[in-house]
């Protein structure tokens, strides 16, 4: 088994920071809790191939209130993982890793609050199939809605009447995030921000980021060989109400500053429903549609796809529940299904997951992924949290 340190190692300096400050709030409240997951997977490929996994994530959380309206908390956490397979039951081949997972510290009032370090960011009113996916790669089908950090400072201040302002700045985040196709460019700033507005019976969200996209380690190889460092602008807007049923709408437009690039711009457009029946223990309904085109200019005609999704959730009973999460491919025609049991205990949850897709597994192209999912099959997978 390969062990991968580099990630480890480029934050040795942000560890012992971290570390520093948790040593220096010991005398407060100290929560150290533990996620092991282990899974196996099977499919229809030929010859026969069982796929397995195992991940540790150590978290150690904590807090300190510093005077009335201000207190400091964090959390230094970490992604220890392996994971292999054998074709035709005897070929094994495994790997594994351990990174940094989350490693932040914020300092909040209950009007602002600035965090600072390896930290999910995620937002935006799309609940599968979002346009608003920037910083992070959550998958549906995941159980555990693994995903990585980014290493950001992000400031969110809260006004009266529920209205709020974003604003970050990343650097140091090489690989692939997002729907992107191209990683951010070495050595090189990110920043943005959003706004969040109240609006009728919801909410209204605008949304900006700027970063330089290297196309010579991207998928456009031949003209990143001639102009490799691309400014890229990224514009939303999305909303989410209440009308008796939840609805929402959420778009993306993104342009890369290139004459030379086939499809400069790139846009997304998502909008989607959702209903709890008063069948069984409630039945939940969730619905979205997605169109992505690529083309010349911001608004004309391109290539892309359109998708569907959708998702269904019932309990059954107070330790079971049964969900599944639909697909489909409008262009290739392709259909996606993915039936999933749960049982939950007080640590722990035992999954049963079935699937049912085209060989190639991956719902939409430009999102990367594992092909675990590919074919016809089944994966069994158990969480222990203490």
């Amino acid at each position: 088994m390969g062990l991968k340190r580099s990630s480890v190692q480029k934050t040795t300096l942000g560890a012992a920071l971290m570390l520093n400050a948790v040593l220096s709030l010991t005398s407060q409240k100290l929560d150290f809790l533990n996620q092991v997951s282990v899974w196996f997977s099977l499919n229809d490929a030929r010859p026969s191939t069982p796929r397995f996994g195992l991940r540790y994530i150590p978290s150690l959380s904590l807090i300190k209130p510093i005077g009335n309206n201000l207190s400091v908390d964090g959390e230094v956490s970490a992604n220890a993982y392996a994971s292999g397979q054998a074709s035709g039951w005897k070929n094994l081949s495994a790997d594994g890793r351990i990174k940094p997972y989350r490693l932040w510290l914020r300092m909040s009032t209950p009007r602002f609050e600035a965090r600072l370090g390896i930290q999910k960011i995620n937002f935006g009113s799309s609940a599968i199939l979002r346009p608003l996916m920037w910083f992070d790669r959550i998958d549906p089908r995941d159980p555990l809605q693994i995903t990585d950090g980014v290493t950001a400072v992000l400031l969110r201040y809260y006004f009266p009447g529920n209205a709020n302002i974003w604003a970050w700045g990343l650097y140091g985040n090489d690989d692939l995030k997002g729907w992107e196709s191209s990683p951010t460019a070495r050595r090189s700033p990110e920043f943005g921000g959003r706004v969040q507005i109240p609006l009728f019976h919801g909410e209204l969200g605008l949304t900006y980021h700027h970063r330089r996209a290297d196309l010579s380690r991207g998928l456009v190889y031949e003209i990143a060989l001639r102009d490799p460092i691309v400014p890229e602008d990224r514009f939303a807007m999305d909303g989410k109400w209440d009308i008796g049923i939840g609805i929402w709408a959420e778009g993306a437009l993104i342009h890369q500053q290139n004459e030379n690039l086939t499809y400069p711009y790139q846009r997304l457009l998502n909008i989607g429903a959702d209903y709890t029946f008063a069948i069984g223990s409630g039945l939940h309904l969730l619905v979205e549609h997605l169109v992505q085109r690529s083309g010349r200019s911001a608004w004309g005609n391109g290539s892309g796809g359109d998708f569907t999704a959708l998702m269904t959730s019932c309990p059954l009973g107070l330790l079971d529940s049964l969900s599944g999460i639909f697909f489909y491919d409008w262009k290739n025609r392709d259909v996606f299904n993915f039936l999933s049991w749960r049982r939950t205990y007080d640590h722990w949850q035992f999954f049963i997951i079935g699937f049912l897709n085209p060989e190639s597994g991956r719902i939409i192209q430009a999102v990367q992924g594992n092909n675990f999912f590919g074919g016809k099959g089944f994966q069994v997978m158990a969480v222990l949290n203490y």
